[in-house]
C-alpha cells in the first residue's frame, strides 16, 4: 500500500512538472468576463446578429489582424469588438482546424500577443480608426438591435477567403458552457489554482497514453476544462505548450454532448475517473466543478416593455441600519467514505458512517448517512453545502440485530481548508477515537475524501411567524431569522378616518417595531401602488407584462420584477412539482449587469418563508412577502395568506426524524434539471456515485428516496452517475430533513457530485480532448 501511494505521488509530482507557458489563471478570469459580457447579448448565440457577427469576424477582423500584427506598426494592442471577438474565442476553441486556416490563409497561427479583450476597459480609439480605413462604411462596433445587413457583403468585397469552419455549429455547442462556470466559486484564486494543477494533471494522463499506445476518449471535469478552454485561446503558447508535451497539437473535441449512460461521453468519463484514480490515488470528483444540468428557463417577459432601469430614487439612511443579519458564508461540500481496516473481530459486516456538524448550521442541520466504497463495491459520494465554520464529525457505526453500535468517531476542522494555503480538498486515512467498550488490538482507521468549493456568499432565509409563536398581542407579524430570533415585527393597519380633517380615507399602511424598540412607517398604500420605506421603493401590480398572470414590480434604485412560481436559479425541473408552483413568487432584478434577469429572492407566501440573496433587498423583500401574503386577492387564488410555525415550509418538510422514502418520492418528483421524466415512481437515487458496477434502479427506489439531507441527489431511472463516476445511489438522509436547502442547495440534483440527473442524463464534465490514433477526449 504504502509502495503504490508513493508510486502515485511521483507521478503527480511529475504531472505538476509541465510547462505552461502562459498564465492560466487570470486567463480563466478574463474568460469568465468575456463570457459573461456575451451572456448579455444573448443574440450572438443565434439569429441574424450570429449571422452578422460572423461575417464579420471572417471577413473583416481576421484579415485586420493579420495585417497589423504583421507590419507591427500599431503604437499600442487592437481591441476585439465584442462580437468578433467572440467568434474568433469559438474558432480558437477547436486548436487544429484554428491553426490549419491561420496557417492556410495568413501563413502563420494569428495570435493574440498584441490583442486586448474588449471587456478590459483599454481604450479603443486606436482600433476603430484602424477599422474605419479598412472598412469605411461598416461600423466598428456592431448595434445589436439591428438586421443583418444586405450591403455587408459589398463592404467587404474583395477581403481574401477564409475559413469554411462551420462557425455557427461552434457557436451553438459553446452557448451552454458559461452556465456551468457562472457560479462565484469559479472565479476564485483558490480553486482556479486547484483546476490549473488538475489540468496538469489530466494532460499527464494524455501523455501516459500515448506513450503507451492506448487509445481513450479522455473527459475533463468543467474545472479543468475552463483551464483547458483558457490555455487554447493562447493558440501560440498552446501549440508550442502541447508539441513540446505530445509532440503534435492536442484536439479539443466538442461536437459529443449526449450524456446517455453506456455513450461515448458517459463511457469516456468513466474511463478518465478509473485511470485518474488509478494513476494519482485520490479522486477525480470535485465539488463545485460537475455538471449542473440545463440551464434555467428564460423568462418570457418582453425585456423591452422593462424600460428604464430605476428611478435612481437614492435610498434613506433611515432604514439602512433596521435590519440587523449577519453577512454569513457557505461552501459546497463533496464527501466519500472510501475504505476501512483494522476493523474490531464481529464487526466486519454491516457498516456505515454518518456525517454531521459539531456546531449549529442552518444549512446542515441534519446527520447523513454514508456507505462505504469498499464494502459495497461502489463508489457513493454525498454533496451538501454548509457554513464554513467548526467540525465535519464522522462516526463508524456497525449493525446489530437490535441497535446500531457506534465503533469509533473523527472530527475534521473546516477552517482548516478555507485558509489561503489549503488545496480545498483532501483524501486520507483518519484514526478514529474508539467508542468506550469497543476492544481494538489496532486503533480503527478510515479513509475519507474530502471537497470544498470556496467560500462565497449565503442567502437570507427568514420566516414571517405568527404571533402565537411569541405570545404577543394578536395582529402583529414576527420576522425571524433561520435560528429563530426576532428580526422584525409587522402589522398592517387600515386608516379609514382622519379625526383632524373629519374625512374618510382609504389608506393601508404597513408599521415595523424592530427588537430594540424603534418604531415606525414602513409602507403606504395609494391609489398607484404600495409606497415603500419613506417613497424609495414603489411596489405595484403591472398588467402590461402579462395578461394571464399577476407579475408585479417593484422600482427604485433598482429594478424587480415579481414572477408568479419559481424562476431562474430557483426552477424545478419536475412536472409533479408543479402542483405546488403557485405558493411560490419569484423577485427578479434588472440592470445593465442583468439584462435578462437575476434571481435575487425566493418568497413562499403559503408558509411564509424567504429566501433573500442580496442584502439591499432584506427589507423591501419582507415588505413584499407581508403584503403579498396579506392580499385577499390573492388567497382566493390558492395563496394560503396565512403562516406557519418557524421553519415549517409547506413543501419543505423541515422535520425530525426519519422521513417516509415512499412519500418523498411520489411528492417530490426526479429533481432533474433535464425533465426526462414525469412521475416520481421512475425516481431513483443516482446521486453522485462511482464508475464499479451497474446500479438498481429498484434498490434505488427503495433506499433513501431522491434526495439527501441539504443538497441531495437527484437522478432517475435511465440516469447514469457519471461525475462523481458511474452508477452511485444517493446516501440516506438521518434526523432532520429540509426539502428546500436540499432544492436550493445544489441546482440540479443528479449524478456527477449531485448535479443533473435526469433520463438518459449522465453528468459527466465538460468534454475532452482527441489525440490522433492513441488518446481521444471531448469537451463541452
Amino acid at each position: 500500500m504504502f509502495r503504490m501511494e508513493r508510486k502515485q505521488k511521483i507521478e503527480w509530482d511529475k504531472a505538476q512538472k509541465i510547462v505552461i507557458s502562459e498564465d492560466l489563471v487570470a486567463a480563466a478570469k478574463h474568460q469568465l468576463r468575456l463570457l459573461a459580457e456575451v451572456d448579455k447579448n444573448r443574440c450572438l448565440y443565434d439569429g441574424p446578429i450570429l449571422d452578422r457577427a460572423i461575417y464579420r469576424y471572417k471577413n473583416c477582423w481576421l484579415p485586420l489582424v493579420a495585417k497589423y500584427t504583421k507590419s507591427n506598426v500599431t503604437e499600442g494592442p487592437l481591441v476585439a469588438p465584442l462580437d468578433c471577438e467572440w467568434i474568433w474565442h469559438c474558432h480558437r476553441l477547436n486548436p487544429v482546424r484554428y491553426k490549419a486556416d491561420c496557417e492556410e490563409f495568413y501563413g502563420k497561427i494569428l495570435g493574440n500577443q498584441d490583442v486586448v479583450s474588449s471587456v478590459q476597459g483599454v481604450s479603443k480609439k486606436q482600433t476603430e480608426e484602424i477599422w474605419k480605413q479598412m472598412y469605411p462604411n461598416e461600423p466598428y462596433e456592431l448595434d445589436m438591435s439591428t438586421q443583418f445587413a444586405d450591403n455587408v457583403a459589398k463592404i467587404v468585397s474583395g477581403t481574401p477567403e477564409t475559413t469554411k469552419y462551420d462557425l455557427h455549429s461552434a457557436v451553438k455547442r459553446q452557448s451552454s458552457f458559461f452556465y456551468q462556470v457562472s457560479r462565484p466559486h469559479m472565479k476564485d484564486d483558490l480553486f482556479l489554482e486547484g483546476a490549473l494543477a488538475r489540468y496538469k494533471g489530466f494532460l499527464h494522463l494524455i501523455r501516459r497514453n500515448m506513450e503507451r499506445g492506448i487509445r481513450r476518449f479522455c473527459v475533463p471535469t468543467y474545472d479543468i476544462d475552463l483551464i483547458w478552454h483558457s490555455h487554447q485561446l493562447q493558440p501560440v503558447s498552446y501549440s508550442k505548450d502541447l508539441v513540446t508535451l505530445l509532440g503534435k497539437v492536442l484536439e479539443h473535441d466538442d461536437k459529443d454532448s449526449d450524456r446517455t449512460k453506456g455513450k461515448k461521453l458517459d463511457t469516456g468519463y468513466c474511463d478518465t475517473t478509473k485511470q485518474w484514480e488509478e494513476t494519482f490515488g485520490f479522486k477525480y470528483w470535485r465539488a463545485g466543478a460537475m455538471y449542473r444540468g440545463n440551464a434555467p428557463s428564460p423568462l418570457t417577459i418582453n425585456l423591452s416593455q422593462l424600460g428604464t432601469v430605476s428611478r435612481k430614487v437614492a435610498p434613506s439612511n433611515d432604514y439602512d441600519d433596521m435590519i440587523k443579519l449577519p453577512e454569513k458564508m457557505f461552501v459546497e461540500v463533496k464527501v466519500e467514505i472510501v475504505a476501512v481496516k483494522n476493523l474490531p473481530s464481529g464487526h466486519k459486516e454491516s457498516l456505515f458512517v454518518t456525517c454531521s456538524k459539531k456546531q449549529s448550521d442552518p444549512l446542515f442541520n441534519a446527520k447523513r448517512k454514508l456507505s462505504i466504497s469498499s464494502e459495497t463495491g461502489r463508489q457513493k459520494v454525498a454533496l451538501f453545502q454548509c457554513e464554513p465554520t467548526g467540525e465535519l464529525v464522522f462516526e463508524l457505526l456497525s449493525y446489530l440485530p437490535s441497535k446500531s453500535e457506534l465503533l469509533g468517531t473523527v472530527s475534521i476542522s473546516l477552517q482548516d481548508f478555507m485558509n489561503s494555503i489549503s488545496e480545498l480538498w483532501i483524501e486520507k486515512w483518519f484514526q478514529l477515537v474508539p467508542n468506550s467498550g469497543v476492544v481494538c488490538s489496532k486503533p480503527i482507521d478510515l479513509r475519507i475524501a474530502l471537497s470544498f468549493t470556496s467560500p462565497i456568499p449565503a442567502p437570507y432565509v427568514l420566516q414571517l411567524a405568527p404571533p402565537e409563536r411569541f405570545r404577543q398581542a394578536k395582529g402583529w407579524t414576527y420576522v425571524v431569522d433561520e435560528a429563530g430570533n426576532e428580526v422584525i415585527k409587522i402589522q398592517m393597519r387600515d386608516l379609514t378616518y382622519a379625526e383632524e380633517t373629519k374625512t374618510c380615507l382609504a389608506r393601508k399602511e404597513v408599521i415595523g417595531i424592530t427588537p430594540s424598540g424603534e418604531t415606525c412607517v414602513l409602507a403606504e398604500f395609494s391609489g398607484a401602488g404600495w409606497s415603500l420605506m419613506n417613497s424609495n421603493w414603489l411596489f405595484q401590480l403591472q398588467n402590461k407584462f402579462s395578461e394571464t398572470e399577476d407579475i408585479y414590480e417593484l422600482t427604485g434604485s433598482r429594478k424587480v420584477i415579481i414572477f408568479p412560481g419559481r424562476k431562474l436559479e430557483f426552477e424545478l425541473n419536475n412536472c409533479e412539482n408543479q402542483k405546488v408552483e403557485h405558493n411560490f413568487m419569484t423577485a427578479v432584478e434588472f440592470s445593465t449587469e442583468n439584462p435578462h434577469g437575476k434571481a435575487v429572492a425566493l418568497l413562499n407566501l403559503t408558509s411564509g418563508s424567504l429566501k433573500v440573496n442580496e442584502k439591499w433587498l432584506l427589507l423591501p423583500g419582507i415588505l413584499l412577502a407581508f403584503i403579498l401574503s396579506s392580499d385577499g386577492s390573492l388567497r382566493e387564488k390558492g395563496f394560503g395568506g396565512t403562516v406557519n410555525g418557524v421553519g415549517e415550509l409547506a413543501e419543505d418538510h423541515n422535520k425530525k426524524g426519519n422521513y417516509d422514502d415512499e412519500k418523498m418520492v411520489k411528492s417530490s418528483g426526479c429533481y432533474s434539471s433535464c425533465g426526462g421524466h414525469g412521475g416520481c415512481s421512475s425516481c431513483g437515487n443516482c446521486g453522485g456515485g462511482g464508475c464499479v458496477g451497474d446500479y438498481d434502479h429498484e434498490k434505488m427506489v427503495k433506499s433513501s428516496g431522491c434526495f439527501g439531507s441539504c443538497g441531495g441527489h437527484g437522478g432517475c431511472s435511465s440516469c447514469s452517475s457519471c461525475g462523481g463516476g458511474c452508477g452511485a445511489e444517493a446516501e440516506e438522509c438521518v434526523g432532520n430533513y429540509d426539502h428546500e436547502k436540499m432544492v436550493n442547495s445544489s441546482g440540479c440534483y443528479g449524478p456527477c457530485g449531485g448535479y443533473g440527473g435526469c433520463s438518459s442524463c449522465s453528468n459527466c464534465g465538460g468534454g475532452g480532448c482527441r489525440a490522433e490514433a492513441t488518446n481521444e477526449a471531448v469537451a463541452a
